[in-house]
């Protein structure tokens, strides 16, 4: 066992810590109804009951099996919850009463339930979810025709298509599987003695989905799913253990890519050895530094295997490492893989001393794996021929140094050798070495591998022609120097090969991090997307860039038919029409499968046309034409635009999903303004009309008996002229929330003394404040005030009505004024008291939106303006306006308080200035009829 990785080990801990924090979910998995899932989840609830654990029974199906029935028994149950549905009661199971209770387990049967329209969630798995986010354990069950994943395959195999499915990540993610397991004879049985369903039921059944066929085919995809599971959760304890050594539970095996002529055989050899094992398998290519210098017909035989493996049903992987053998055996070991099959090497003996074969080091390596060696055979005369093959440009081939860089290498010989020679009667010969290694290095960094090779042989010669005696000669007096020329030789090669490797290792890998960096600017770009011309702006910019290539993003109009939106594109990264094929996009949408240049449909074409798959349907086609069109037949090239594609048609969907869920709040708005004003005209308006118009039929009828008192006339009369102010009122709110609303509304601000416009509005709201006693409490040393005297008069109307309205007859009212200090601003604050029963609870955030009542159901008139006008008009002079509770020394509500600022920091011109001598100290109190 290694030493774990600390960031893997704190990471674990997080997660470890969030799981802690959540309940845990336990599925009872099962072939299909009938095998025991609910009885075993019941039995292991009531073990837990047993232990001292609060267990509940939030909702179990019991089919009316007896067995079933006994066991819930004795267990405390949440009550079930009813919704109407198409005319009918039909009991569901109670979230809200569950969180209520909290128990600290719950058992909720059938996970892929659907819940009734009405409910909070559509889906049971999702009430479960939310237990589980209260941190409430849940024990429930699931047969596997309900996995999605498994959902078409159970379709293919029953005959019967279920509809109620669950995601697979909620199965991954549960903190426990439990199968129950029934063999078919055994549940066909149990069938047949009404165990399962009422006798009736349960003959349909063994005639459609329970044939013992089906029963068996259901049994291995449990079988085969709960293994799944189960492999995973090894796999995830080996990497937090950091355990090394394979664990061969399940037999998994790799495939050894290399350029040789055998790849392609050695391919099939382990296709067919997964089909016998019923294993999965992968196709691995580790490419070194020497076999990114191959030439291009070696890396296309390579890139010719991967795709047959993808098509044989492998999973393909590209690695880089400096020892292909150690690379491939550490991965798989990190995939615990159990067997690696590898092409045989039939290299002759003398070759393998000096470079073994990769083969046998993967033998040596992977002492703990079985290795399988496959011959070649006439898959190497078969592809003797591809050498003849047009080359291509790989993205990582190393370019060749131009003939320059040797003329270059030459002249930094002589320059050392020129050096070397000043310092020569300075140092000894073998220092004067070090000054040659130098130039090798130098020139293997900045030239290339082949003028270090060629600075290596260069320096040998010049050493031995000018500073080894007999100088000037390459015969060699002492033969000791043989053995330094040797080792001279052998470490400027090695330096230079080593050199040049690392150089290509720092290319390679500031490629993949040109490519990560760019992934992460386009995602970060896309994250704050709101529009789809943004999207594809975007996208194509980075693509264009990343690929040198010219792009198009093809989107469905109306009618499903793909079609370029860009009003102005960008000529040097934009795919225009000319270069594009509608029909091949247009199939490339409807088949959601690639297409054009690169693939197996259309080839032909100049472009390459790729879905844009979003989780919930296909968004788009991704169309681009490269400079060097082979540059994608590279795996990493082809995960890299793969990936691009994908995160294009997310960005897609989100924002697809935001439109409708904005168009979506504007309609529910517009719906509620509209049933609002319908209600208003019916309601509010309809009442007085309807008054005014009996009224008048009664003074008609008065008219002509001459009999009638004249008071009844006068009452009428008044009652006529009451009801019609209040229409008016109605109407008047309504018109003027609409020029509020519109901005039409001009403010004529003027120098004003509060007390006055206070005044004003009292008069208007005589008859309504009959009844409730005023007092006003205006310091006389408030400062002026610019306002628009009709809108505030306005303003405090509506609060007086409104105090008026929500307060018994007798309650009083208090207007209060002061100046204070917000933020460094000078403001005037005014208070409107009550002594009411106070702002209903939780109202307060709300209570100034249009069409907000402080009672919703109320006999009460008005239409929930007032206030929306009163904000704003505060909100036109620039202040602010609340509402909250008076409370008293008990906490007692005594009373709603609505206050509003206005700003007091200007100063009117002196002409404007009242006579202060003249000016009279406002009245303390007054009462109701103070005008």
């Amino acid at each position: 066992m290694d030493r774990p990785d600390p960031d893997e080990l704190l990471d674990k801990i997080q997660r470890d810590e969030e799981k802690k924090q959540r309940g845990r979910l336990k599925i009872f998995f099962g072939a299909s109804a009938g095998v025991g899932k609910t009885y075993a989840m019941l039995q292991a609830g009531r073990r837990r009951r047993d232990e001292g654990i609060d267990t509940v029974v939030g909702i179990v199906e019991t089919h009316g099996r007896k067995e079933t029935l006994a066991l819930v028994e004795g267990l405390e149950a949440v009550p079930l919850t009813t919704y109407e549905y198409r005319g009918h009661q039909l009991p569901e199971f109670d979230l809200d009463g569950a969180l209520a209770r909290k128990p600290q387990l719950i058992l909720v049967d059938e996970l892929a339930h659907s819940n009734v329209q009405g409910a909070r969630h559509l889906k049971r798995w999702q009430d479960v979810y939310e237990l589980l986010d209260a941190g409430i354990d849940v024990y429930t069950t699931v047969n596997v025709q309900h996995l999605e994943s498994l959902n078409d395959i159970v379709g293919q195999i029953t005959g019967i298509r279920v509809w109620e499915t669950v995601p697979d990540r909620v199965f991954d993610l549960a903190d426990e599987v439990t199968l129950v397991d029934l063999p078919a004879e055994e549940l066909l049985d149990r069938l047949r003695d009404g165990k399962v369903y009422l006798p009736q039921q349960a003959a349909n059944a063994v005639k459609n989905f329970f044939r013992k066929g089906n029963l068996i085919a259901l049994r291995e995809l449990a079988l085969r799913r709960t293994a799944d599971r189960v492999d995973a959760q090894m796999r995830e304890y080996r990497a937090d253990q950091s355990i090394s050594r394979i664990w061969q539970a399940r037999e998994r095996l790799i495939a050894c890519i290399g350029p040789g002529p055998e790849s392609a055989a050695l391919v099939r050899s382990a296709a067919r050895l997964a089909a016998s094992l019923k294993a999965d398998w992968l196709a691995v290519y580790v490419e070194t530094p020497k076999l990114q210098r191959l030439p291009d017909v070696w890396r296309k035989r390579t890139l010719d295997a991967l795709k047959l493996a993808s098509e044989l049903g492998a999973e393909t992987v590209t690695l880089d490492g400096t020892d292909a053998a150690a690379t491939l055996v550490a991965y798989a070991r990190m995939r615990n893989v159990s067997r690696i099959v590898a092409g045989a090497s039939d290299a002759p003996t003398w070759r393998r001393v000096f470079d073994q074969p990769v083969a046998e080091s993967i033998v040596r390596f992977a002492n703990d794996i079985d290795v399988t060696l496959v011959g070649a055979g006439a898959a190497k005369q078969a592809s003797e021929q591809g050498e003849r093959m047009p080359r291509f440009s790989g993205v990582l081939n190393e370019d060749r140094s131009p003939p320059n860089a040797y003329f270059y290498t030459v002249a930094v010989g002589v320059g050392i050798t020129a050096v070397a020679r000043l310092l020569s009667h300075h140092i000894d010969l073998t220092n004067l070495v070090m000054l040659y290694l130098l130039g090798v290095v130098y020139a293997a960094v900045r030239l290339g591998r082949g003028p270090g090779v060629l600075l290596s042989f260069l320096s040998v010669a010049a050493f031995d022609f000018f500073f080894v005696p007999p100088e000037m000669s390459f015969a060699v007096s002492d033969t000791q120097y043989l053995l330094t020329f040797f080792v001279m030789l052998l470490t400027s090669l090695t330096i230079s090969q080593l050199t040049s490797n690392l150089r290509r290792q720092a290319r390679v890998a500031s490629l993949r991090e040109r490519r990560t960096g760019a992934m992460y600017a386009m995602t970060r770009e896309l994250g704050g997307a709101l529009m789809t011309e943004q999207i594809i702006e975007i996208g194509s910019r980075h693509v264009g860039e990343i690929f040198q290539a010219k792009v198009a993003v093809l989107l469905p109009d109306s009618t499903e038919k793909v079609r370029q939106k860009m009003d102005d594109p960008d000529p040097h990264v934009t795919l225009d029409a000319s270069g594009l094929d509608l029909d091949i996009a247009q199939w490339v949408y409807d088949q959601q499968k690639p297409a054009g240049r690169g693939t197996d449909t259309l080839p032909a074409s100049h472009a390459l046309y790729l879905p844009l798959k979003a989780p919930m349907r296909t968004r788009g086609v991704l169309a681009l034409i490269t400079a060097n069109p082979e540059e994608l037949a590279v795996p990493e090239q082809q995960r890299m635009i793969d990936t691009f594609a994908s995160q294009i048609a997310l960005a897609l969907e989100r924002v697809h999903y935001v439109e409708i869920a904005q168009d979506a709040l504007v309609n529910m708005e517009s719906e509620r303004m509209r049933n609002s004003l319908l209600s208003a005209i019916s309601h509010d308006l309809r009442t007085p009309l309807t008054s005014i118009v009996g009224f008048a039929s009664m003074l008609e009828e008065q008219r002509r008996a001459p009999d009638t008192a004249s008071d009844n006339s006068r009452e009428l009369v008044h009652a006529i002229h009451e009801e019609a102010l209040r229409m008016s009122g109605l109407v008047t709110n309504l018109l003027d929330m609409a020029r509020l609303q519109a901005g039409s509304i001009r403010l004529n601000r003027q120098w004003l003394m509060l007390e006055e416009v206070v005044g004003a509005a009292l008069a208007v709201c005589r008859r309504t404040l009959a009844g409730h006693p005023v007092q006003v409490r205006v310091p006389g040393d408030l400062p002026l005030i610019q306002l628009d005297a009709v809108l505030m008069e306005r303003l405090l109307a509506n609060l007086f009505e409104n105090a008026a309205k929500y307060t018994p007859a007798g309650a009083g009212l208090f207007i209060t004024a002061a100046v204070e200090d917000h933020d460094g601003e000078r403001v005037v604050r005014v208070c409107v008291d009550d002594d009411g029963p106070g702002l209903p609870s939780g109202i307060q955030p709300t209570l100034f939106d249009k069409f907000t009542r402080g009672e919703k159901e109320s006999a009460k008139p008005g239409i929930g303006l007032g206030l929306a006008i009163c904000r704003a008009i505060v909100e036109a002079h620039g202040g602010k306006i609340g509402a909250e509770n008076r409370q008293g020394a008990d906490g007692n509500v005594l009373g709603a308080r609505f206050w509003f600022t206005l700003p007091a920091s200007g100063t009117p011109p002196f002409e404007a200035l009242p006579d202060e001598s003249s000016a009279e100290p406002p009245d303390v109190a007054s009462n109701a009829d103070r005008p």
